[in-house]
This record gives C-alpha cells, structure tokens and sequence, in this order.
C-alpha cells in the first residue's frame, strides 16, 4: 500500500494521502471520508496578473511566435498563422511582473516591476529603434524584433520606478517616479521633445533623450498621437510637442514644435487628469469630470460654431457634453471618440462605426450606445462601463464586471473575435480573466487581466 500511496503522489503532488488506504472493508464508513485523497485547488494572489495579445502577429508587436502553415488560396493569409483571432495568454508576461503597457503603430512595450537596469521591454517594428537599440552584430540593427528585449535606458538609479508608458506610430515615452520622461524613436517633427536634426539618422539609433520636468514641475502622466507628444504635469498643466499639421499640439499654431511647450485655450486654468490621443485628436477631463479637445476635426471630433476643421488650441466642450453628467474616462480614434460617464453610460460621436448599428456612422453630437449590449438589463442592473479605449478605427469598452466589449473596424483581428468581419455594435471578447485595462493601435490589441480566482 505504501506503493499505492508512493505512486498516487508521484502522479500529482497536489493529491495528499492522509493514511493507508485499504481495501478489506465491504461496508461504507463514515471515517473512510478522512482517508480520501484531497485535492488543492491552487489560488491566485490579488497581485497576480495575465496579459493577452491579439491581431496582427507578423510584425512581432504581440511577442509571439506562430506556426507557418502551407497552405494556398483565399485563406492562405488565415492559415499560416500570421494572425491571431482570439485571445492569447502571453508568456513574457508570465514570466515577469508587468506593470505597463502601451501599444504602438506595429509595435508594443511593457514595463516590468524590477530594480535592475532593464525595466522595459519592446517587440514588433523597429524602424526608427522605437523599441532601442537591438544589433545580433555591429552595424546591422535590426528593424524587427518577434519576441520582448529589454530596452536600454540610461537611469541614474536602479531603485527608479516605470510609472507610465505612451506609443505613437514611431516613438515612445517612457515616464518615471523621479527621472522624468525618456523619449526613443523618431523626432523628425519634435516628437521627442528635442531638437530636430535635419537628415537625422533613426535606424540603429541609440538615443534616448531625457525630459526633467517641465516648467520647474514633476510630469506625472504621458500620451501619445501618431506624431506628437502630450505630457501632464503634477498641477495639472498639459505641454506637447511634435507635428502639428492639425493643431494637435493645441499651441496656437500649425507649426510643428520641437521642445514641449504649455498646450493653451480653455484648460490653462484647469488641472487636467487624463489625455487621450491615437490619432491627431486630442481630449482631455479635467479633475471636475469636463471635457476638452483639440486637433483634427473633420468628422465633429471637436465641435466648433464655425467650420473650422482643424483646431489649434483647446476648447471646453463643456455645452457639447451637457446633460451626460459627470465624465470618468475618454479615448480618441481616428476619426471619432468614445467616453464614459460614472453613471457607466458609454457615448460616442464622429465617424466610423460607432456601434450604434449599421445604418448609423456618423454622429454629431454624443450618441448613447444602448446599455443592454454591455449587459444592463432588468436582472443585470449594476452593469457599468468603467473604461473606454480606441484604436485608429476600433472601440473598445470594459465594465465593472471585467468583462471587455469590442467594435469597429477588424483590421487583421484587433477586435479577438474570431473572425474578420467587422463588427457595427458592442460584442462581449471572449477572455478567460477579469479585463482591468485594455490599449489599442492601428491592427493589434493588449489586455492586461486578474484571474479569476
């Protein structure tokens, strides 16, 4: 019997043989209960987490590795794995305390929770070294990297802290707790906050240029639009820089800027908490749950009483908003924007499909997106949406449940729904953990997740 019992642990360790088992017995015991096998289930932590990945693969920005089918003909592209259309659990994410995430044009970085030098990690294209500096052999960079490497950014200390994380289409911001932003990748525009050097060679670049602070005060959040850069201060002021064909960096002007300079207009005076921007629109919620916005506005993005279609400075949109309450989260796509209020009513406005169904795709003013696709209902009541995210031409929205809904356009599967059909109203995303946070680019998407249990 000690063989029986030898073996029972030998196949699953979680399975405890409290006494010898035997077998002589022919009448039921009740005692017999206590010499049962028992099973531990294993329990997560509250600080355990899951990361899942999906849409585009082949450029490396979900930081897997797929199979490559041979197969020919009109699903060729679906067969050999070069998308991914569900969720998938990633494995760097396993393996490393991940604490942020950003999504870029093709690309995607993550920081870890370390005290050693390497404290961010990039994958996908690596054009303009977005990601850093990534060489198998002197003097041939590579523009493409499959799996998360770790980014080297040249700290002062190895206690500093990644507190915030932005992606454009070919730069990145990196924020710390006590060293300011450090920018990489492409500054043809002023983008990275330094001066544009004509001519400039990005490929197998090295730099990393450090912002401080600005106007004497910390930065305590970034964002990130296709060229430009936005920074938040820790009284509330907004700087950017960057390409400014749009008014996107809300300085007056349409000229493109090189060093961050303060964002004016309405928010001057306001203590501003968060910044949207994928694309060349820009919003901002000020600490009173107001709304704000600047930038391109050939779809309504940014309503004004003239026709003016491009808006460089920033405008309380306050009249735009009234009756919608008190506003909690905001995200900016291409050509439209998605908020959300504390009451966990979802609203959206501009051009695309806005989930409002296929006959509606554009929208004026802020349409409310009915509450029964994100679950409420007469026995569901307490469903809220609690966070709102957009991609250039995908929305995206997640409750108070932790459940993730997605609509929009399906570019190569960035809506992991299985398929690439593109999807005209709100649709549940099959992910089998609590969604706390989701970031969207042009064709891939990232979840940050708690298990269950």
């Amino acid at each position: 019997m000690n063989a029986l019992k030898a073996f029972v642990q030998r196949r699953n360790p979680c399975f405890l043989v409290n006494r010898t088992v035997t077998t002589k017995k022919k009448f039921h015991d009740p005692s017999e209960e206590d010499e049962l096998p028992i099973f531990k289930y294993p329990l997560s932590k509250s600080t355990d987490k899951r990361v899942y990945v999906w849409g585009l693969a082949e450029t490396g920005a979900l930081g897997i590795h797929l199979p490559r089918g041979k197969k020919k003909g009109k699903n060729a592209y679906k067969n050999n794995f070069t998308l991914v259309w569900h969720p998938m659990r990633s494995s760097f994410c396993e393996r490393f305390d991940v604490t942020k995430i950003a999504c870029g044009y093709g690309f995607t970085v993550a920081a870890v929770n370390t005290s050693e030098q390497h404290k961010v990690f990039g994958t996908g294209i690596n054009t303009d070294s977005q990601i850093g500096y990534h060489a198998p052999r002197i003097g041939h960079p590579l523009e493409l990297l499959l799996s998360p490497a770790p980014i080297y950014i040249p700290y002062k200390s190895l206690e500093t802290k990644v507190t915030g994380l932005a992606a454009g289409r070919a730069h990145t911001l990196v924020l710390t707790d006590n060293e300011g932003v450090f920018t990489l990748g492409n500054n043809a525009y002023g983008q990275c906050g330094r001066k544009i050097k004509e001519n400039e060679e990005y490929r197998g670049s090295m730099l990393s240029h450090n912002i401080k602070r600005l106007d004497n005060e910390k930065i305590i959040d970034v964002c990130c639009g296709q060229d430009h850069s936005l920074f938040i201060t820790e009284s509330g002021k907004v700087f950017s820089c960057g390409w400014s064909a749009d008014g996107q960096t809300g300085l007056g002007t349409f000229k493109n800027q090189e060093y961050p300079a303060q964002v004016k207009g309405d928010i001057t005076s306001e203590r501003i908490v968060k910044l949207a921007s994928t694309s060349d629109c820009v919003l901002a919620l000020n600490e009173n749950g107001e709304l704000f916005g600047w930038g391109n506005s050939e779809y309504g993005q940014v309503p004004m009483t003239t026709k003016q279609q491009q808006v460089n400075m920033s405008y309380a949109l306050v009249n735009f908003t009234k009756g919608l309450g008190k506003i909690v989260d905001i995200a900016a796509g291409g050509s439209f924007c998605l908020i959300c209020n504390e009451q966990g009513d979802a609203f959206v406005w501009g051009f695309g499909l806005l989930g409002l169904g296929p006959n509606v795709q554009h929208a004026s003013v802020p349409k409310l997106i009915p509450p029964p696709l994100f679950g409420r209902n007469e026995f569901n009541t307490d469903t809220m949406v609690k966070k709102v995210a957009c991609g250039i031409s995908h929305l995206m929205a997640i409750t108070n449940q932790g459940d993730l809904y997605a609509w929009g356009r399906n570019r190569h599967g960035c809506l992991g729904l299985g398929h690439s059909k593109d999807q005209n109203f709100p649709l549940k995303v099959n992910i089998g953990a609590h969604v706390t946070d989701v970031k969207c680019s042009v064709d891939h998407t990232v979840a940050m997740c708690k298990p269950f249990a």
